[in-house]
């Protein structure tokens, strides 16, 4: 496969991250003696960032340095002005010297922002920091705060490793938080099947992540296919793609009721141009301009959507699942390319969880499904006659979507020789292969899709560290979010085919065994499960909760429950006086009191 070249395939311009290097304004010696040492600061820390991040798109994160350091309200709106201009959606300060805190402080109420105040004896960084902190609680302008644990020579210019981890912690954080600005989640359909997280909300992506919600009828894709809105040279190839790479899975139905071979052809011919249709939807095609569809070709402009399926279309028309899967997956007919963010059953809920998790590993494919089961070892065993040892000792959750899940899931790339995900630009050709090879395509199950259809089926590699969570939205109080950090789970076989053939044996398994603490809601797994806040959730690979707690704190949505350890955990100062930043409470407070961020 050909691996696509990175770009934004959005209208909206990709953020940057701005270096705002303060400065003791006195001149006659002192200004003077800090100038290299604070603008080597900036330089420093814009080569981490260079060196370490990227956007989900594949493109390099782009850091803008203010002209001169900061030493006065002149210099501060000088950067200002020149941040604006450049596109600057996140800010960091940085100093080793004392400066005038609410003069050089950055006012932006909307860009996420933090100070590294250098851990020095010779000039007092750290009391900047702690002054400027003071001020950005004081005027209601949350701000990060970075203080290394060991004191730094002033000659010494290396960032050290607790400095390193905040700083990226910080910026991906909030590089996800402006890269959804301005962009909008496209609701394909509405209300599915009851599902709350289904009625999409206007206000939560309004005001807490700066989004537009969009919304289309589905009788746009009947409309679509109908008068051949899509591309009939890409529908040929993927058409050709699709019956040479996806391998076709058990018939599940009655054989009375099983669809004929030409009904199954249909099906595929038709869910292909669902799948077209959709992308096009979402970001637009200029090849329909040339077909003489230019308003079609202009899409959404939309960083994630939501598919409804269920029941209005499926009852009488093949499903979505294979539009899902496949858009979600990290390649398709066209190579391999930057996954989309589609929520089955439009769970927008869900399609927001997953978008966080795509911005902040850069570019991985997140999963969705439903947080199906708790099966304890006891039950396991009685059912299947094999004791759960090891991390799945206490119990494992059954991960299960109806239908649709992206192909990156079965684990197949590698890491240091282990299963593993990756961010899409490092999948290899080999490796996307082996995710198809891995995956059988099951008829759909008539019961549930009368119409017909392709359900995705494949079972998670095990030892993959990952992070399952979901956003709820409570009358009252807003959204609020769930963490549950763990590692995927492989089974033996005939243990696997026990269970999975009493719920959905056609559907992609992931089981999960969540790191526990002893305590709370992560005293067992039953415990995980009881508390989850809806039958949806998502899942990325990795432990990112560290990143997700950051950017619920910049969004202010507060955290109900998580098992990130303690020194893993980053939030803005100003949490520390709600409570304390590791303090669960104290987090729903100060979310409270500051509200959306652009609310």
């Amino acid at each position: 496969m050909q691996i696509s070249s990175p770009h934004n395939r959005l209208r909206t311009p990709l953020p940057k991250i701005g270096i705002r290097p303060t400065i003791d304004g006195r001149l006659g010696g002192v200004r003077e003696s800090l100038e290299d040492q604070t603008m080597n600061m900036a330089k420093n820390v814009a080569a981490l960032i260079a060196d370490n991040l990227k956007h989900a798109c594949g493109l390099p994160v782009e850091v803008v340095i203010a002209d001169s350091t900061i030493g006065g309200v002149s210099e501060a709106a000088q950067c200002a002005a020149k941040f604006e201009r450049e596109g600057v959606g996140v800010s960091l300060t940085v100093t080793p010297a004392w400066c005038y805190g609410s003069e050089t402080m950055d006012m932006n109420p909307h860009t996420p922002k933090a100070v590294w105040g250098f851990n020095g004896t010779e000039r007092p960084g750290a009391v900047y920091l702690a002054a400027a902190l003071a001020g950005h609680a004081q005027k209601g302008l949350p701000a990060f705060g970075i203080y290394g644990h060991d004191v730094q020579d002033a000659t010494d210019t290396s960032i050290p490793d607790d400095v390193r981890d905040k700083i990226l912690t910080f910026c991906r954080a909030g590089l996800a938080a402006a890269t959804m600005r301005g962009t909008s989640y496209l609701a394909m359909g509405g209300t599915s099947m009851g599902i709350a997280g289904s009625q999409v909300s206007p206000q939560f992506f309004e005001d807490y992540l700066g989004m537009r919600s969009e919304s289309v009828d589905m009788t746009e894709f009947i409309r679509r296919i109908e008068r051949g809105i899509f591309d009939p040279e890409e529908f040929e190839i993927a058409l050709q793609w699709v019956k040479e790479n996806c391998k076709e899975g058990a018939d599940v139905n009655e054989e009375s009721v099983q669809r004929t071979r030409e009904q199954k052809d249909a099906d595929w011919e038709y869910v292909v141009k669902m799948a077209l249709i959709g992308r096009d939807l979402m970001i637009g095609n200029p090849k329909l301009k040339e077909l003489g569809f230019g308003e079609e070709a202009e899409g959404h402009n939309a960083l994630a959507s939501g598919f409804q399926g269920q029941r209005q279309w499926t009852d009488a028309r093949p499903n979505g699942d294979f539009l899902e899967a496949i858009l979600t997956t990290s390649f398709d007919w066209n190579g391999i390319r930057q996954p989309f963010i589609v929520a089955t059953e439009n769970d927008a809920l869900n399609g927001a969880g997953m978008l966080w998790g795509h911005l902040l590993t850069q570019g991985e494919a997140a999963l969705f499904a439903d947080l199906r089961t708790f099966w304890s070892a006891e039950a396991v065993e009685r059912v299947t006659g094999h004791k759960l040892e090891g991390a799945a000792s206490g119990g494992l959750l059954h991960l299960i979507n109806s239908g649709p899940a992206a192909l990156d899931w079965t684990g197949e790339a590698q890491i240091d020789g282990k299963p593993a995900l990756k961010p899409w630009y490092d999948l290899s050709s080999e490796e996307a292969q082996k995710c198809l090879d891995a995956t059988k395509w099951c008829t759909s199950d008539l019961g549930y899709f009368p119409a017909g259809g392709w359900s995705t089926d494949f079972t998670t590699r095990g030892n993959l560290p990952m992070t399952m969570y979901r956003i709820n939205l409570v009358k009252g109080l807003g959204p609020v979010l769930q963490i549950a950090e763990g590692y995927s789970v492989e089974l033996p076989e005939n243990v696997h085919n026990i269970l999975d053939q009493r719920t959905s044996p056609t559907w992609p398994t992931t089981w999960l065994a969540p790191i526990l603490t002893g305590d709370g809601q992560f005293r067992d797994t039953y415990s995980v499960m009881n508390a989850w806040g809806a039958n949806h959730c998502v899942a990325s690979y990795g432990h990112i909760g560290r990143n997700l707690l950051a950017l619920a704190a910049i969004l202010r949505i507060p955290v109900e429950m998580h098992n990130v350890p303690e020194q893993h955990v980053l939030r803005p100062a100003s949490w520390n006086r709600f409570g304390g930043a590791h303090d669960k409470g104290a987090d729903y407070r100060a979310c409270a009191t500051y509200g959306p961020l652009y609310g």
